[in-house]
């Protein structure tokens, strides 16, 4: 049994998809929770509402996770609203896709301010409110080891730095004791990624299951390396991915 009793978490990006369904996840196994959104509140809302009915705190906190002021920020508030912070999930992300030849700067610039510099940016905030027995869980994608469509590249890309990233949160953290690992969804049934979208059928060929997650599966990993029973995992990747890199 996963017990996350008494623990406060920031999940960051969580207004929707699997972001949402970590959020509900570290509820469900007792974590107080503040989600990050940007052009949601509805949905946040949703979010938070769920929390709540399970008897737990939650809090959601308007921030852009690509501006470095509003990343830092929404760490601040979080630890104010909780009380503390045990747990950051760096799950924030947005991916455009086009050929190298045809990219815009103003693209790739966005990508790698969410995807990178939002997760080193909010990680940095939240070191010192981080306790022994910490975490650090940030969310990549399988694509990081696999392109899938090279229209993906630049954004895979992004996501490839994570990797990078969670291992050297690993060496950093590991003395004080706090865990840092990257989980890697494959095809995951979300707004961004349909189990009915256009290339659907082609990325379910990849997988040996052949079938698309659901964000319950991204979750379950998440609340797991949350969880006292991954105390000795650190600089860990774990793929959610259905066998796609089998």
């Amino acid at each position: 049994m996963i017990d996350l009793s008494g623990k406060r978490a920031l999940v960051t990006g969580a207004s929707r998809g699997i972001g949402a369904a970590i959020a509900v996840a570290l509820a469900e196994n007792g974590a107080d929770v503040a989600i990050t959104f940007q052009n949601s509140p509805d949905r946040a809302e949703d979010v938070v509402s769920k929390i709540e009915s399970l008897g737990r705190k939650a809090f959601a906190i308007q921030a852009d996770n690509g501006d470095p002021v509003a990343a830092e920020r929404s760490v601040d508030e979080a630890v104010a609203a909780l009380g503390g912070l045990d747990i950051l999930v760096n799950n924030a992300g947005i991916a455009r896709y086009n050929m190298i030849a045809d990219f815009e700067y103003e693209d790739i610039d966005a990508m790698f301010a969410v995807n990178v510099r939002g997760p080193i940016l909010t990680t940095k905030a939240a070191i010192p409110h981080l306790p022994a027995g910490g975490r650090v869980i940030n969310i990549g994608s399988a694509g990081a080891d696999r392109i899938v469509g090279t229209p993906g590249t630049v954004y895979y890309m992004t996501k490839s730095a994570l990797q990078s990233f969670t291992r050297g949160l690993a060496q950093e953290l590991g003395p004080q004791n706090i865990t840092s690992n990257l989980v890697q969804p494959g095809s995951t049934n979300t707004d961004m990624n349909p189990a009915d979208g256009e290339s659907s059928d082609y990325q379910r060929s990849l997988m040996p299951l052949g079938r698309y997650g659901e964000p319950g599966d991204v979750a379950a990993a998440v609340a797991f390396l949350a969880s006292p029973a991954a105390k000795h995992i650190t600089g860990s990747i774990v793929t959610v991915d259905g066998g796609l890199l089998a």
